[in-house]
């Protein structure tokens, strides 16, 4: 389990780690996955260190920050539908994936986490960009 002094996510929101940022308010931060299971797969943190999504005080206003970034993915990428997780065992500090899904994205009725896509960075920061609230 890390500690918040060397969970990397904690680091991201710290600003000591670049990100591809979709999303900021004074509670939350969202970027861009680097190993993403789609183009425009994002991860929304809470900015103080809490090991799971339902340990984060304000729990409502979580998921409805993730909801803002969902309606964006939808507004910018039209995909055929969003997908919302909460897995949390890679990194020990809350975190919720969304990812959209497309007709062709490789991956079944589910999600296969090993299709993750190769997206270079100037890429990357175009989906930033576009998907930026």
């Amino acid at each position: 389990m890390s500690s918040k002094t060397d969970c990397i996510f904690c680091k991201i929101a710290a600003g000591e780690i670049p990100c591809h940022k979709v999303y900021e308010d004074e509670s939350f931060l969202a970027f861009l996955d680097i190993h993403p299971l789609n183009p425009g797969h994002t991860l929304l943190i809470p900015k103080n260190h809490y090991r799971w999504v339902d340990d984060v005080p304000d729990f409502g206003a979580y998921w409805e920050a993730a909801k803002k970034i969902g309606f964006s993915i939808k507004e910018h990428l039209q995909p055929k539908a969003i997908y919302y997780l909460t897995m949390g065992l890679q990194v020990a500090h809350a975190h919720i994936h969304i990812v959209p899904r497309f007709s062709d994205d490789g991956h079944s009725e589910g999600l296969d986490l090993k299709q993750i896509k190769s997206i270079a960075g100037t890429r990357m920061a175009a989906i930033a960009a576009k998907l930026k609230i």
